[in-house]
């Protein structure tokens, strides 16, 4: 599960929205496609309220044979985000190819800190629970004592650090999206996730990007790796946004 989330909902605007494609494509004697969409759009539907909701769609391929075919949608609700301490309700839904996994949702909620939130930097702390349901093809895993089941459901913490830096006068501008999940009642059941951003304005409203992703996960299917890494190039384009 890719978890991204780098608009801020803590601003006054009460519609913002981001898409972001990157990507890498070779072929001759080795033909690699990889592919990334993200899509990050939030507003304002009452008073002291922000609903954000970001989807993202990864494709890979390697000689022609599909690697990877990733769907997630994650959404929140910021209660009083404009606080410095603030309430916040999550849910999310995802597919896996190359994991095996049919259907992953979570729902819960939590807390959010602001640590540092200016016109041009923000960092921000959180910590949530979620129940955990994933639904599996496969029912062979790394760890024996998860071998038979085709669903495993858990409750789950997690803390997440995520920021945004704008240096040099806005022409360089970093991201960064860090959590660990681990299972609140099994210890050997947990992921973590390392998402870097690099950004340089083209345009007003287009941004070149290079990101950095590394995913870890201690329950997968036997004959996978538990880590992955991903670097990919492209564009951002942003939208402007309404008062």
């Amino acid at each position: 599960m890719l978890l991204t989330a780098q608009i801020n909902e803590s601003d006054t605007l009460k519609v913002k929205a981001k898409l972001s494609l990157t990507g890498f494509w070779q072929s001759g004697n080795v033909e690699t496609l990889i592919f990334r969409a993200k899509t990050d759009i939030s507003f304002v539907p009452f008073k002291n309220m922000v609903f954000k909701t970001q989807n993202s769609y990864v494709y890979q391929a390697f000689g022609g044979d599909k690697a990877d075919e990733d769907i997630l949608s994650l959404n929140f609700l910021y209660l009083n985000p404009s606080k410095k301490l603030y309430p916040l309700v999550l849910g999310f839904v995802s597919t896996n190819f190359r994991r095996e996994i049919d259907l992953r949702y979570l729902f819960g909620a939590g807390v959010t800190y602001q640590i540092l939130n200016n016109k041009k930097n923000w960092l921000k702390l959180s910590v949530t629970s979620e129940y955990e349901y994933t639904e599996f093809t496969e029912t062979n895993f790394n760890i024996n004592e998860y071998d038979g089941r085709e669903t495993i459901k858990t409750m789950r913490g997690t803390v997440w650090l995520n920021g945004k830096y704008n240096l040099f006068k806005k022409k360089v501008i970093i991201t960064h999206e860090t959590y660990i999940q681990p299972s609140l009642s099994k210890p050997d059941n947990y992921r973590w996730q390392a998402d870097f951003g690099l950004e340089l304005p083209v345009w007003k409203y287009l941004n070149f990007k290079i990101n950095y992703l590394r995913t870890f996960e201690s329950l997968v299917i036997e004959t996978q790796k538990r880590q992955d890494e991903f670097l990919t190039f492209g564009f951002t384009l942003k939208s402007f946004y309404k008062k």
